[in-house]
């Protein structure tokens, strides 16, 4: 194969091409931006693109003058057409192993990957499926498993309540004797914080994306921006974060968009310094956060059926904690929804069946037994839990007898 190089200009995008690519331009063109031009171009002999018309797109985006071309000059018309459409078209039978993509995103802490299309992984669950399926009294587990599927909060969209972000900032005013109107918040949707004023004694005093928290506050030391920003709590003494100020106070802060977030702070205002408690902080936040909730907190509705109903959810715990139950064919009667639901608009999730008095009777009977069964082994389980206690090395011991 013959690789040779082509000016974007005499290359032809076919006018019939039946991609619609244009959303993939952009992480496309990261990528040859991070890592080279690697994938030829595939042109016929008069220069009509075959495939990649995604990177010549993304190639004239970055102004690039000539991109590597192969010329498939060793087939028909119909090939080129049947190669045009088969080359799009096989892309989209692979799948994506969900845990190893996740354990390959967790090594690349250098690449933003959501440069290059990656977005949050969902669940290989069939969310549509979920819509409008109802927590369940007492049945914990099933409640659970809703749970599982909400849409999760990300901490990069954490936009602060106003009231725990001025508790934080008067405190801030009050505990290092600032002025609040050199406060500033570079942090808000499309904005970039490098290219904010900071110059007459501004002080950052602000929540930032978490994902790229490191590298924030690298830049702020590196420019002598003084901050006090909000922090996850767990991944305080990670990163470029041991260079500064660790105030921490573990305020679990229920954030504009949901997100409920263990939340600390990190400083470069206290020199010398690694890390403190701090008891006020946390009460001012604790209060802000709750004064904050207060009224939007959304009441879930609960469901109780007749002990005549039947559902897979109802049945979970029978065989784990070693109860039978059978139902016949001529015992069961299929339904989707009560008729008291039906004015409601409400169904069964997984829909259910009508069962007859004594299999009802069962069922409960069967049912207290299984509860009665978790409960116990839950209690073991508590019970045979032990703890492992780490020792320190005769490094780390030689380490602290050299501070102390």
């Amino acid at each position: 194969m013959d690789v040779i190089e082509l000016y974007t200009d005499e290359l032809i995008p076919y006018a019939n091409n039946p991609r619609n690519n244009d959303s993939a331009v952009e992480a496309v063109a990261n990528s040859i931006k991070e890592f080279g031009f690697k994938v030829p171009i595939v042109v016929d002999r008069n220069n009509f693109v075959v495939a990649g018309h995604t990177r010549l797109k993304a190639a004239k985006k970055l102004g690039l003058d000539k991109v590597p071309v192969v010329v498939a000059d060793d087939l028909t018309d119909e090939q080129v057409r049947a190669f045009r459409l088969a080359d799009n078209k096989v892309s989209e039978l692979a799948t994506w192993d969900m845990d190893k993509l996740n354990l390959e995103l967790e090594y690349l802490e250098d690449f933003e990957m959501k440069d290059f299309g990656f977005k949050p992984a969902t669940s290989w669950f069939d969310r549509d499926e979920l819509e409008g399926a109802e927590h369940q009294e007492g049945n914990e587990e099933y409640n659970e498993f809703l749970d599982k599927f909400e849409l999760k909060k990300t901490t990069d969209d954490c936009y602060t309540p106003e009231l725990v972000y001025n508790a934080v900032a008067d405190y801030v005013a009050r505990h290092y004797n600032l002025d609040k109107k050199n406060f500033v918040r570079p942090f808000y949707p499309g904005g970039d914080y490098k290219r904010e004023n900071y110059r007459g004694g501004k002080i950052v005093v602000d929540n930032p994306p978490f994902s790229i928290l490191s590298e924030i506050v690298k830049w702020y030391e590196e420019n002598e921006v003084p901050f006090f920003l909000f922090a996850p709590h767990l991944l305080l003494f990670g990163g470029q974060a041991v260079r500064v100020t660790a105030v921490i106070t573990d305020n679990g802060i229920t954030y504009e968009n949901g997100a409920k977030v263990s939340t600390s702070f990190l400083t470069n205002m206290e020199p010398g310094i690694q890390l403190r408690t701090d008891p006020e902080l946390y009460k001012v936040v604790d209060e802000a956060n709750k004064e904050n909730l207060k009224g939007t907190k959304r009441d879930i509705p609960k469901y109780q059926y007749p002990n005549e109903v039947v559902t897979s959810a109802m049945l979970g715990n029978f065989s784990r904690f070693g109860e039978e139950f059978e139902l016949k064919k001529t015992e069961v009667y299929h339904i989707r929804q009560l008729d008291a639901q039906k004015e409601l608009g409400k169904t069964i999730y997984g829909s259910g069946f009508l069962i007859p008095e004594h299999k009802a009777k069962e069922k409960a009977e069967a049912a207290a037994r299984a509860e009665a069964a978790a409960r116990a082994e839950a209690a073991a389980r508590a019970e045979a839990a032990g703890s492992t206690t780490w020792k320190l090395s005769e490094r780390e011991q030689r380490i602290i007898q050299e501070m102390s």
